[in-house]
């Protein structure tokens, strides 16, 4: 079997798209939108050593697989493999054929491939899980995510709103939702470069965010400085758990639940319980997943390159563990659509700062983001992953929510 042969019956015969191999073999529709370009016999190594997405992840990272054509383009006509993977028959056949090619080749995980160590969730191993993902570079990050360096879902007002005025929203949307009036005290949790920190601040709002990202508080608190925030606004680089102060009035955490485990969701939403005055608010905001199921991590090419010891877990287990921490769960909201609008504007970034980007942080990184965002972008659009809002409140005596009857403020309603 040619090398394309073996490709196409990978993907599946039906895929709208073109195959190329390094051997001269060509398969699929001559009129296909988009290309697979098979460079090198170490892809089909790849294939046979971690078959479905991680094989083809690691032969794209590496070159060994080029697209022609639009990389979310590709990623839909093979949505099948991509998102579900090889099945075993299909394995037992294409390893009967490449297996070969592996044993010449063994070729070895990219370099680029997290290997985090110590206990899963500890302390010193979720430093080094995050350190991966952002202490980066700094200047990568503000040509993907845009000036205001928020790298969480945005909520988009409307179809055609910009990434900018949708990061605004999505930081307004939770400032409603927790209610915040100037003079309150707020604590964001895993505050990334500080957005919801400096939105609260103009606000008039007492706010403290912390990051295990030393490259992320430098950044936040640079930016603070600029903007003559010093007096309302800090950001740490510290553990959430080792936070000392207490009583406050708010807390939001966006984009901090997918690095925390299933097996310390309890504590962690206990802590923040613990964190609120009688009557505070706890916004929660964070990649889940539709179904519950017994164990779930992220997708293998995701835990590898992008979010080491990431899990992701349903929105129904999310708002049992907050419910039975002490939180009254007042207001829930999937916004999946609007991260795949969100996706598509940083994969646009990225696009045409792709140049700038590569001198930056080398062409294998790039094209893990590249993958990344194309990818995810599908996985939202197709409902394989979602994005929920959950609003929980510490009750104070009696029962007392300080909620109003409908909506989050006194005056406002849903």
């Amino acid at each position: 079997m040619r090398v394309a042969e073996v490709f196409g019956h990978v993907i599946g015969a039906g895929a709208p798209i073109r195959l190329i191999a390094y051997d001269g073999s060509k398969s699929g529709p001559d009129d296909a939108e988009v290309a697979l370009r098979i460079e090198s016999p170490r892809a089909l190594a790849r294939l046979a050593s971690a078959p479905g997405t991680l094989g083809l992840a690691r032969a794209y990272v590496t070159g060994e697989i080029e697209v022609e054509g639009d990389l979310y383009t590709a990623l839909s006509a093979l949505a099948d493999i991509t998102l579900h993977g090889v099945s075993k028959a299909d394995f037992a056949k294409l390893l009967a054929t490449v297996g070969p090619v592996w044993l010449k080749y063994r070729p070895a995980p990219p370099e680029l491939e997290a290997r985090p160590r110590g206990r899963l969730h500890s302390k010193f191993r979720d430093s080094q899980a995050i350190s991966h993902h952002y202490d980066v570079s700094n200047r990568f990050y503000e040509w993907v995510l845009g000036p205001s360096m928020t790298y969480t879902c945005a909520a988009y007002p409307r179809p055609d709103a910009t990434l900018e005025e949708a990061q605004e929203a999505k930081y307004d949307l939770v400032a409603r939702k927790l209610a915040l009036e100037p003079g309150m005290r707020l604590l964001d949790v895993g505050c990334g470069w500080g957005g919801m920190v400096r939105h609260a601040a103009r606000m008039g709002v007492h706010a403290l965010g912390v990051t295990l990202s030393r490259n992320q508080a430098e950044w936040a608190q640079a930016a603070i400085r600029r903007e003559g925030l010093e007096e309302l606004a800090e950001v740490r680089h510290l553990d959430y758990r080792d936070v000392p102060e207490s009583g406050f009035d708010a807390v939001s955490s966006i984009g901090l639940t997918e690095h925390i485990g299933r097996k310390q969701l309890g504590s962690y939403f206990g802590f923040l319980y613990g964190k609120l005055r009688p009557e505070g608010r706890l916004l929660n905001h964070c990649i889940t997943q539709p179904h519950t199921v017994n164990k779930r991590k992220v997708d293998p090419f995701i835990g590898r390159y992008v979010f080491p010891d990431g899990q992701l877990e349903s929105p129904g287990l999310l708002m049992t563990e907050m419910n039975d921490a002490g939180f009254e769960i007042r207001h829930e909201e999937n916004l999946r659509e609007h991260y795949a609008l969100t996706l598509r504007d940083w994969g646009a970034n990225l696009e045409e700062h792709w140049d700038e980007a590569v001198a930056e942080v080398g062409i294998g990184r790039a094209r893990v983001w590249r993958l990344y965002m194309a990818a995810c972008r599908l996985g939202f659009e197709l409902d394989n992953i979602q994005l929920h809002q959950m609003l929980g409140v510490k009750l104070g005596e009696h029962g007392a929510s300080g909620m109003p009857l409908r909506g989050w403020r006194a005056e406002g309603v849903w």
